[in-house]
C-alpha cells in the first residue's frame, strides 16, 4: 500500500467550498459523460453516521471503457466501470471503505481516500490521526495556480493565473499566493492506493496516484473558476442543481436508473463512516513504462473554452 497526502490550497472558506465542491462534482460529471460513458450515481441519500453526525451517502459507477487509454483497453474487459462509494460529512468526508472503490474486474485494487477541510494555508501538521497511518508519509502541496496539468485539460478561462472573479473580487492568483491570499483554506486528503499483485504493486501504486494528483489540480482549479456560477447558492439550491444534474447525466448516458432524491436530512440507511470525493477526470493515455513504450502522439493545444449542460438547458425549457 502507497499513502500520501494532498494539501491543496483554495483562496475560498471552507464554508464556501461546501456549495462549490457540491456543484463542482456534478458539473464536471456531466461535462465527461457521453452515451454509455460516465458517471452514472446510483444512490445520493441522508446517512447518519454515530462518530460524525448527518451527512450524504453518496454511490456512482464510473464508466471508463473507451475512456482508458490503449494499453489499459488491452487488457480490461469491454464493460469497465469503477465503483465509487463516500461519505461526506463536511468539512469531513470519506471515499471508499476498505473495497469501496474498485474495478469492476480488479479485486485487488481498491483506493480510500480521507479528505478534511480547514480554514488555513496548509500548515497543520498531524491532521489525520489514524491508526491506517503506519510511520512517514510523504506530504505533497499542489498549487492550483502554478502546478502543471497534462495539457489537453488545460482551458484558459480555468486558468488561476488569469481568472478574476467578478462576485468576489478574488483572482488572478500571483506568484507565493498562499502566503498572503485572504480567505485561503486547505483541503488535506489522505490517499491510500493498494494493488496488491506481486511484481506490478509498487509501479501500479505509483502510477495511480499520478493519476490522483492530476485529478485534484483539474478539480480544485474548476472550483475556484466557476465560482461566480455557485457563489451565493444555498444548500438547498446546490442540492437541488445536484439532483437535475445526476438525472441528466444518467439519462446522457443511456442507463436506466431510478429517480435521484437528494436532501440535507433523513433517517440513515447503512451504519459507516465517509465523505465526497473529487471530480472524476479521464485517466491518462500516457502508458507507465513497463506496461508500453513510449508513443509519440499529437496533443491537442487546449480543450473547449466553454462548457454547456445541453440535457439540463432543454429540461429547463420544458418546466
Amino acid at each position: 500500500m502507497l499513502i500520501k497526502e494532498y494539501r491543496i490550497c483554495m483562496p475560498l472558506t471552507t464554508e464556501e467550498y461546501r456549495v462549490g465542491q457540491l456543484y463542482t462534482i456534478s458539473k464536471h460529471s456531466h461535462q465527461e459523460s457521453e452515451k454509455g460513458e460516465g458517471v452514472e450515481v446510483v444512490k445520493n441519500e441522508p446517512h447518519e453516521d454515530p462518530v460524525h453526525g448527518p451527512g450524504q451517502f453518496t454511490e456512482k459507477r464510473v464508466h471508463l471503457s473507451s475512456k482508458l487509454p490503449s494499453w489499459a483497453r488491452a487488457v480490461t474487459p469491454r464493460i469497465f466501470y469503477i465503483t465509487e462509494k463516500a461519505w461526506n460529512y463536511y468539512p469531513y468526508t470519506i471515499t471508499a471503505d476498505g473495497h469501496s472503490l474498485q474495478c469492476s474486474f480488479l479485486p485487488k485494487f481498491s483506493i480510500y481516500i480521507e479528505t478534511k477541510y480547514e480554514d488555513n494555508c496548509g500548515d497543520s501538521e498531524n491532521i489525520f490521526r489514524s491508526d491506517k497511518i503506519l510511520g512517514d508519509h510523504e506530504v505533497s502541496f499542489l498549487d492550483i495556480a502554478f502546478d502543471e496539468i497534462p495539457e489537453r485539460y488545460y482551458r484558459s478561462l480555468e486558468d488561476p493565473r488569469f481568472f478574476s472573479s467578478v462576485k468576489t473580487g478574488r483572482g488572478p492568483l500571483r506568484e507565493g499566493w498562499r502566503q498572503h491570499t485572504k480567505p485561503i483554506m486547505c483541503s488535506y486528503k489522505l490517499v491510500s492506493v493498494k494493488f496488491e499483485v506481486w511484481g506490478l504493486q509498487t509501479r501500479v501504486e505509483q502510477f495511480v496516484h499520478k493519476v490522483i494528483r492530476d485529478i485534484l489540480l483539474i478539480g480544485h482549479r474548476q472550483a475556484f473558476a466557476w465560482v461566480d456560477e455557485w457563489c451565493g447558492m444555498t444548500m438547498e439550491e446546490v442540492r437541488c442543481y445536484e439532483r437535475a444534474t445526476q438525472e441528466a447525466t444518467n439519462e446522457l448516458i443511456g442507463l436506466v436508473a431510478p429517480t435521484i432524491s437528494v436532501s440535507e436530512v433523513g433517517q440513515p440507511t447503512a451504519t459507516h463512516s465517509a465523505p465526497a470525493s473529487a471530480p472524476s477526470t479521464p485517466l491518462s493515455d500516457e502508458a507507465p513504462d513497463f506496461l508500453a513504450p513510449p508513443k509519440t502522439r499529437q496533443r491537442k493545444n487546449s480543450a473547449p473554452e466553454t462548457l454547456t449542460l445541453p440535457a439540463l438547458r432543454e429540461r429547463a425549457g420544458a418546466e
